[in-house]
């Protein structure tokens, strides 16, 4: 059996299995798409937190996961005669030939730049009225702000140098700095939001992906003061009754380790 086959013969698997738990498990009998939604947010992050880590057997198991559920939702589309999964996967299919016109028509383009701004031409020749329309009002503002910042840069929205991107992020902490000094609340938060998107504009051009990196910080500090934890811990000591002059050699021994 070739991998292809395999591959096929798992699927459909998982299409029997989803069937069968649908009619006589009585937990996934009472699912809709309403009660799956957060459970389905909720695996995301954790495939996420798995691709951050570089665990490739998480990863397969995630994967697992976040599958289960796109079989979850087309089941529960096929019983009101909406949609099956067969009309998912050839809804993709379709999108992806027709916003690929450099692979499946005479289009062509010189590097992954050009493919962007060919995508993002082709969602408004759909009748899109704007390049932003695809970006989810529901994401996390450090996600969206990235992604927007992407997709204007796709229509050529976009500054030349990275230097001058830098300049920006100045030219914004000065501001930020003027209404720390004034007192304004209000201007103040104004005036953090912006250098927060600026730093985000500055990380693409650094091809570095802000998500990902102070998710990264977050995991690295959360384990250094868990290290600072456990040897307050041993020593039977509180954190509150500790010195920060104490905790900070436990932190040092924290990024050595």
């Amino acid at each position: 059996m070739t991998s292809r086959e395999n591959q096929l013969k798992a699927f459909d698997r998982l299409l029997t299995i989803m069937d069968e738990l649908r009619e006589k498990c009585p937990w996934d009998k009472k699912q809709t798409m309403q009660s799956l939604r957060h459970l389905t947010i909720e695996e995301t992050y954790e495939l996420g937190d798995a691709i951050l880590d570089n665990d490739l057997e998480e990863i397969k198991k995630e994967l697992g996961d976040v599958l289960l559920h796109i079989v979850f939702y087309a089941k529960i589309g096929s019983e009101t005669n909406t949609f099956d999964i067969a009309d998912v996967a050839n809804e993709i299919c379709d999108k992806l030939i027709h916003r690929h016109p450099h692979i499946y028509g005479d289009v062509k383009v010189e590097n992954e730049e050009d493919v962007k701004q060919n995508w993002e031409q082709l969602k408004l020749k759909e009748g899109k009225k704007s390049v932003l329309e695809g970006v989810p009002k529901g994401l996390p503002a450090l996600v969206k702000a990235n992604r927007v910042q992407d997709k204007v840069a796709a229509v050529g929205f976009d500054w030349e140098k990275p230097e001058q991107v830098w300049e920006k992020v100045e030219e914004e902490l000065v501001e930020l700095n003027e209404e720390i000094k004034a007192g304004n609340k209000d201007a103040m938060e104004a005036e953090y939001g912006d250098v927060l998107f600026s730093l985000v504009n500055y990380a693409r051009f650094l091809d570095i992906n802000p998500e990902n990196a102070l998710e990264r910080t977050n995991k690295k500090f959360i384990k250094r003061f868990q290290y600072l934890e456990a040897k307050a811990k041993g020593l039977n000591k509180s954190l509150k009754d500790m010195t920060l002059a104490e905790m900070d050699v436990f932190w040092e021994e924290a990024k050595k380790a």
